[in-house]
């Protein structure tokens, strides 16, 4: 049987599931894409590009992938693909639709199998040892946006280029210069020039949420196998004041990511999943100071290739979520306006913390290499 042509029965093990993942898009018209400034948060016509069959929203009882191929008078395609996140990742999802690409190539069969084994990350009805629950965390009132009530929020794209990175990387000490990833020193970066332009009260608690997939994360031992499609993710999370990321010098936020990635081995993904069970479908409140941050550049989106060449565009077709815009943000594989490969990562912020932001990565464009 082909796992994605059931559906989630109501009261599996009598658990409430999360949300179906948006949709993705994927253009191979021959159009420049760079996000190199100010952007739209969605897809220019997405509702044509994948659409919403009646009755397939809910999360129970309906189609788990919906897959749409538009064709467009240049001899191009864009193929939009909307899963329920109950059964992968993106992870998992790339490595689905790799091994259609692989096949459309005329491949006799995949070059990475399928594997279903999810009891390898069931819960074990425990009291969770490494990850707490953070449900009954004060959610008092916070001040962070109250500065920007009336303010209209903008979208821009940052795009952290080699010599952006380089000049960032600067900044930090020799051990960050060798240790720290791309991704530390992005998150690192966002996460404390983010807080200046919102210039909270310095005792606000900022979160930082960065996803981190768990597979060859030290976990080989346990076995999460290659192949393995489901979720296997964590969302490890670094904590600190607004008045201390923003008075500490930039490796102060950069070794606060760093430390909060690698608590994830195969206990930590087994204590979360025995947090899922005892939450019962309860959701965890986001305060004002948590912002996620996911990277898609490792989940590959943009090297599949179905015949055609790789895609212009390859990523969510919501840029930032609709409902909860200025909270999270993805890393996105892109070039610049002069074809340079990078990251380009999408913010929405209150226009005058925007205008801080850009300010300040303005000084990163034009130093030298």
């Amino acid at each position: 049987m082909n796992p994605w042509a059931a559906r989630i029965p109501c009261g599996l093990y009598g658990r409430l599931l999360p949300k179906p993942l948006c949709p993705t898009t994927r253009s191979l018209d021959g159009s420049e894409s760079t996000m190199d400034g100010s952007m739209p948060s969605t897809a220019p016509g997405l509702k044509e590009l994948i659409f919403d069959v009646p009755g397939c929203s809910a999360i129970l009882n309906t189609p788990l992938l919906l897959v749409q191929v538009t064709r467009l008078a240049c001899g191009g395609f864009i193929l939009g693909v909307r899963l329920n996140h109950t059964m992968a990742d993106g992870v998992g999802l790339t490595q689905f639709l790799g091994a259609v690409a692989e096949l459309a190539r005329g491949a006799q069969s995949p070059s990475v199998l399928p594997v279903w084994k999810r009891e390898v990350l069931e819960g074990r009805k425990q009291q969770p040892a490494l990850v707490h629950d953070k449900l009954d965390t004060d959610t008092k009132p916070s001040s962070i946006m109250l500065p920007f009530a009336n303010a209209t929020h903008r979208l821009h794209s940052f795009f952290f280029g080699p010599r952006e990175i380089a000049s960032i990387r600067a900044q930090l000490p020799p051990h960050l210069q060798k240790r720290a990833t791309k991704l530390d020193t992005i998150a690192g970066w966002i996460w404390k020039f983010r807080t200046m332009a919102l210039a909270p009260d310095p005792d606000e608690v900022m979160q930082l949420m960065v996803i981190v997939n768990a597979r060859g994360r030290n976990t080989a031992a346990a076995g999460i196998p290659i192949g393995y499609y489901g979720n296997a993710f964590a969302t490890p999370a670094a904590v600190s004041t607004a008045g201390e990321l923003c008075t500490n010098p930039l490796s102060y936020a950069v070794e606060l990511v760093r430390k909060a990635k690698n608590q994830v081995d195969m206990e930590h993904m087994l204590s979360m999943t025995d947090l899922i069970v005892l939450r019962r479908g309860r959701i965890p409140p986001f305060t004002a100071g948590t912002y996620i941050l996911l990277d898609e550049t490792k989940v590959r989106f943009h090297e599949l290739d179905f015949g055609w060449g790789k895609p212009v565009y390859a990523g969510p077709a919501e840029v930032v979520s609709a409902r909860s815009p200025s909270r999270a943000s993805f890393l996105l594989a892109s070039k610049n306006a002069n074809g340079e490969d990078g990251i380009a990562v999408p913010i929405s912020l209150p226009g005058p913390a925007m205008d801080r932001l850009v300010e300040e990565m303005s000084k990163y464009a034009h130093q030298p290499m």
